[in-house]
């Protein structure tokens, strides 16, 4: 099977519900070609079959057998390295890394989708050169992934960074029953910090159904209710990550996912987590992604980066 030593050229494959992405990256981080294609959902024998196409097809143009790194959104079973946790549920169950190793006759590194976002930032983003590194998905879930010294930190169980299916910590509507996650758990940071939550959040108090990005823009022009909306969201976010600051105390914290470009949280966060972090000083850094919703895949590709 193939090595690091044996080629410069680096694929990365990020395997999502309805998309399935593939990058080539030289030494450098130079993106070489870019390749999607739609998961074929529902079929696990058709989806190791378009990555081995994606892959396939990239040599042949390039001209260069690669490495191989995949981002999957899930985990591998430390009992048997089945997949785990994976919300494209065809997956679980399934020994991807296995027959995409045999498909492709040569090692293939897996990781958890957030892992590999993290990795991505860590490696040439927006943490390039932190020593510890917190990277945050707030999109339609909420994920995270946890990057020391250029390496991601998998866990003995394989769910290091799992932040978004803790509870959140001492919601102010207490009254409040917690929602139900999908994980089976109720209350789940996922369930207050996702997209749909905030959607639902607004909707519960401001009576208007409005996506995410509607509501931060109506909070900008000046509208009352989405400004209240944001707030709580905020201070909810703040709390969230302040736990993760008390347990980790990484350099940086990165936020990607559609959230993400919401331009006030990089100033309110952090003035607001000051007040839950058992410090005098809060150094960590909140920033925004700089690879965009292409830093999975290139994460994916810099598995590769360390023996």
């Amino acid at each position: 099977m193939m090595t690091t030593g044996d080629a410069a050229l680096r694929l990365g494959i990020d395997l999502g519900g309805s998309k399935i992405e593939l990058v080539a990256l030289d030494d450098c981080g130079r993106v070489l070609l870019r390749r999607r294609r739609p998961t074929p959902g529902g079929s696990y024998r058709e989806t190791v079959a378009a990555i081995g196409g994606l892959v396939a097809a990239a040599e042949q143009d390039l001209g260069q057998r690669g490495s191989v790194g995949v981002g999957i959104p899930g985990a591998e079973s430390t009992v048997d390295g089945t997949v785990k946790n994976a919300n494209s549920t065809w997956l679980i169950g399934q020994a991807l890394r296995d027959d995409l190793q045999a498909l492709l006759q040569r090692e293939v590194r897996l990781a958890n989708d957030a892992n590999c976002f993290a990795l991505s930032e860590a490696t040439d983003g927006a943490a390039e050169g932190a020593e510890t590194v917190f990277g945050v998905i707030l999109g339609t879930g909420v994920g995270g992934g946890i990057v020391v010294r250029g390496r991601v930190l998998a866990g003995a169980n394989r769910v290091a960074g799992e932040w978004g299916h803790n509870p959140l910590p001492l919601p102010d509507e207490e009254s409040l029953p917690p929602a139900p996650c999908y994980c089976g758990r109720c209350g789940c940071v996922e369930t207050w910090l996702s997209g749909p939550a905030l959607a639902a959040d607004h909707l519960r108090h401001g009576g208007e159904a409005l996506t995410a990005q509607q509501i931060a823009s109506h909070a900008s022009d000046g509208d009352a209710a989405c400004e209240a909306t944001l707030r709580r969201y905020e201070r909810r976010l703040a709390k969230a990550l302040a736990v993760v600051v008390n347990i980790l105390d990484p350099d940086a914290i990165v936020l990607g996912g559609g959230l993400s470009n919401i331009d006030r949280l990089y100033q309110s966060v952090p003035q607001l987590w000051q007040r839950h972090i058992f410090s005098d000083v809060v150094q960590t850094r909140l920033l925004r992604n700089r690879h965009g919703d292409s830093s999975g895949v290139r994460g994916a590709a810099w598995l590769w980066n360390v023996d």
